[in-house]
């Protein structure tokens, strides 16, 4: 039986008529002058036009102004070459509706031939009815938005039109009336205003809004996960402030900016249409975020690095000067000192006192020396035996009378405390480094408390175990009253260049200074902190063992160097090895002198008798001071070594890299420093007595 369409007559204008109506997608019939001759509903109700109105309009009145000239190129490219064009070729098109609004849509061009004239078929299409396209469209719009920013982050070294840009970018992205970037402060409790695009009553650039949980922002950052905000009107998890409803402000999207696992801002769009924001706008917002973070980040990095190639100069610069300085100062106070023993001196009040002048101001000049060498982080820990008890006392002492009266200090040290060892100086250094953060947290007053007591072995808490746990440990804890920590800045605390305060209100450098003393002291140190409920640290250091106390205090100690101790003095300043040699012979010793490696390497002939080399470590051109020694020992193994040098770096290479039985003094150095640096070095081989200097085995 034929099928009653295909015997349909070709010419049939009802039935024609009747598909061109029915179809859903918009259709429009132009002839060659660029007029529309025929039109259907679907037509009308998308452009907003009634049928009739569109008969005749000239199909340039449906194209929006901005891209006339561009439709009128096409047109013309198309009339020369009139084919088929399939949807799907363009995805930017946009129609201009009656009432001037636009909407997005796609086209296909279909013309028509044998009709005897020039026509063309459109078919619009309303891609906002289907919304895959849609969607791939706005993805694609906030791709690119993403790679240029990207693009610009990469090029823009000033972080500050980064920061202003970002607001920029999201408002534009999302259609937003408003955006902005918020920045969490050092103290925690304050977010700043860094960057906005429309600004609201009480939140321009530069401006601090409290850091709470019942605040906007401060919910962001308080769940650290983005919030959507469908209309402010019915919002019920935090307070709206009156200047959002009186902007006509309904619908929000905030993303917390998080920077290595830590909340540091947040970035915040808003609009005044409900509803306004989904899944693919809080996508585009959170990649946003992190691409803001990591430039953030990397410009904290290379100031960091900055930093600490700055740092490195100076300990450089300063060890170099050291060096120098220190022998000067070798000389002037071994000079003072032996001038002050002279007989001719001993009635002469006025020549003492300016000999004694004269020692106190290169004291000082030394002190100098080794402020800047702790500055550069190259000085070398001394231990000793420390009463924690009396250094805490004092301590308290000093802080009582130059901290604020609303701090106060307390004291607890239990009687049976034993000495720890450490060096003194780093150690107080340490303390009071904590006690000042302690101060700093507590703005408004409170207490700091001081604690020491014996601790035979480590807490749980503490992870590592320590070499000192044989002997136990002395724990000082420092406590306060103040703010306290969150968990993100107990994790850093340590880290070098990281700090809370303002900037030019510290260095970063504290803290991890003081870990790192501890470290090298063979302790530990346990920190305690949340917020709102104050900080505590809790250093252990190693108690000194009363065994290997009275052994350093042995015959070598409590007599002094043996007489007639036969010494070879290798220096390369002539006036600094003039100094030493008058030293020793002070103490009784036989000194014999030489000003290179080279030269103390042939006077140590076989048959040569030698207890001890006395040597500097820099010498010079010629071999170092610790190279000697090590050839020396190979054929003196008896052989003592002390090591002496005015270059930090110098001993503290030696420190980690020379035996253990070789004894190193830093210059400058008195007499009696020096004759205990001898003692402790002969003290770690047998008694000279028993040992037949100069023989080798």
């Amino acid at each position: 039986m034929p099928d009653r369409l295909s015997t349909a007559r070709i010419d049939d204008d009802g039935l024609f008529r009747t598909l061109f109506e029915a179809n859903p997608d918009a259709l429009l019939v132009v002839d060659g002058d660029g007029t529309v001759v025929l039109v259907n509903r679907s037509a009308a109700q998308l452009l907003g036009y009634s049928v009739e109105e569109l008969i005749g309009l000239p199909v340039d009145a449906l194209v929006p102004d901005s891209v006339r000239p561009r439709h009128a190129k096409f047109r013309a490219a198309y009339e020369r070459d009139p084919v088929p064009r399939p949807m799907g070729l363009q995805t930017d098109l946009v129609a201009r509706r009656k009432d001037g609004s636009e909407v997005r849509v796609e086209i296909a061009l279909s013309p028509l031939r044998d009709q005897g004239r020039p026509l063309v078929v459109a078919a619009i299409r309303d891609i906002r009815a289907y919304p895959r396209v849609l969607q791939a469209l706005t993805r694609a719009r906030y791709s690119e938005r993403l790679a240029g920013l990207g693009r610009l982050a990469v090029d823009l070294a000033d972080t500050k039109a980064l920061l202003d840009r970002v607001p920029v970018v999201a408002a534009e992205a999302l259609e937003s009336e408003f955006a902005m970037v918020y920045l969490l402060e050092s103290n925690l409790a304050e977010l700043g205003v860094a960057s906005a695009v429309g600004v609201l009553a009480g939140e321009e650039p530069g401006n601090r809004l409290p850091n709470r949980p019942d605040t906007s922002i401060g919910f962001v950052l308080a769940h650290g996960r983005s919030v959507v905000v469908p209309d402010y009107r019915l919002e019920q998890r935090f307070s709206v402030p009156a200047s959002y409803l009186d902007a006509g402000l309904v619908s929000a999207l905030a993303v917390p900016l998080s920077d290595r696992g830590r909340t540091i801002g947040a970035v915040a769009v808003r609009s005044v249409r409900p509803k306004h924001f989904g899944d693919d706008e809080v996508r585009f917002l959170e990649s946003l975020a992190n691409l803001l973070a990591s430039a953030l980040q990397r410009a904290q990095s290379d100031e960091a690095l900055n930093h600490a190639q700055r740092l490195e100069s100076v300990g450089q610069l300063t060890g170099g000067i050291a060096h120098d300085f220190n022998n000067l100062l070798t000389v002037i106070q071994g000079n003072l000192q032996l001038l002050a023993e002279l007989h001719g001196l001993a009635d002469d009040e006025n020549g003492r006192q300016l000999v004694e002048s004269a020692a106190r101001a290169s004291r000082r000049g030394a002190e100098l020396t080794g402020k800047l060498l702790a500055f550069s982080r190259r000085q070398v820990l001394q231990p000793t035996s420390v009463d924690v008890g009396a250094m805490v006392h004092s301590l308290a002492d000093m802080l009582r009378r130059t901290l604020d009266q609303r701090v106060r200090i307390e004291v607890d040290v239990e009687a049976d405390c034993p000495a720890a060892l450490a060096d003194p100086g780093q150690l107080e250094s340490a303390l009071l480094n904590i006690a000042i953060n302690a101060r700093d947290a507590m703005p408004d007053g409170g207490t700091i408390r001081f604690r020491a007591a014996a601790m035979n072995r480590l807490p749980d808490s503490a992870a590592e175990v320590s070499e000192a746990a044989a002997t136990g440990f002395v724990e000082i804890t420092i406590a306060d009253t103040g703010v306290g920590m969150t968990d993100e800045v107990k994790e850093r605390v340590f880290e070098p260049f990281f700090t809370t305060k303002a900037p030019g209100r510290g260095t970063g450098l504290g803290l991890s200074t003081v870990y790192g003393f501890v470290k090298q002291s063979r302790g530990t140190i346990i920190l305690e902190s949340s917020p709102g409920a104050g900080t505590s640290f809790t250093l252990f250091i190693p108690r000194e063992d009363a065994r290997a106390a009275s052994q350093n205090n042995d015959a070598w100690s409590s007599r002094g160097l043996p007489a007639g101790l036969r010494v070879l003095l290798v220096e390369d300043d002539p006036e600094v090895a003039a100094v030493v040699r008058q030293f020793f012979e002070t103490l009784g010793s036989v000194v014999a002198v030489a000003s290179s490696g080279e030269q103390a390497l042939l006077a140590l002939e076989p048959g040569v008798e030698i207890d001890l080399l006395v040597s500097d470590i820099a010498l010079g051109a010629g071999i170092r001071g610790t190279e000697l020694a090590a050839r020396v020992q190979q054929r003196f193994p008896a052989l003592r070594v002390l090591l002496m040098s005015g270059f930090a770096q110098d001993l503290l290479d030696a420190d980690r890299s020379v035996p253990a039985s070789w004894e190193l003094l830093p210059k400058p150095f008195s007499r009696d420093e020096l004759a205990q640096a001898a003692a402790r070095a002969l003290s770690s081989g047998r008694d000279p007595a028993q040992v037949t200097p100069g023989s080798e085995p």
